[in-house]
């Protein structure tokens, strides 16, 4: 059995916009992500998205000029379908939880798109229905 330390997993991130898996839960992918400036208006149009911020704060924007606003220990989630760009005016550490399928910005290609695969990089994921964390 392993422990993950969610906090420095994020901290150990280099990359803005580059998730990293620490653990799978069922069907779904736990990720830490550090952020700064914005990622791209996208949608994932089969899967809902959780964000948790761990550091700093996080708006997420919707279409009619609507926002979230999160800060340290807030937790949102994206509703499938829907149209959102989440921005981060500083450094802010976030954890996601979303269905394996979930593509990083759906349908849209931008130069922080990561696949699953560098996602997973250094990951160790069980077979569905285990949790794994990620050693620190």
């Amino acid at each position: 059995m392993t422990v993950t330390n969610i906090y420095q997993a994020a901290q150990s991130l280099k990359d803005d916009w580059a998730p990293r898996v620490v653990a799978r839960v069922n069907e779904c992918y736990v990720k830490v992500a550090k952020l700064s400036g914005q990622l791209a208006w996208h949608a994932h149009h089969d899967e809902d998205e959780l964000f948790l911020v761990i550091r700093g704060r996080l708006t997420i924007e919707y279409e009619a000029e609507k926002s979230v606003s999160l800060n340290p220990g807030d937790v949102h989630v994206v509703s499938r379908g829907t149209l959102h760009n989440p921005v981060a005016e500083d450094d802010c550490l976030i954890l996601l939880i979303e269905p394996v399928s979930t593509k990083h910005t759906g349908d849209v290609q931008t130069n922080h798109t990561r696949t699953i695969q560098e996602q997973l990089a250094g990951a160790s994921t069980p077979d569905e229905g285990a949790v794994s964390p990620i050693e620190s």
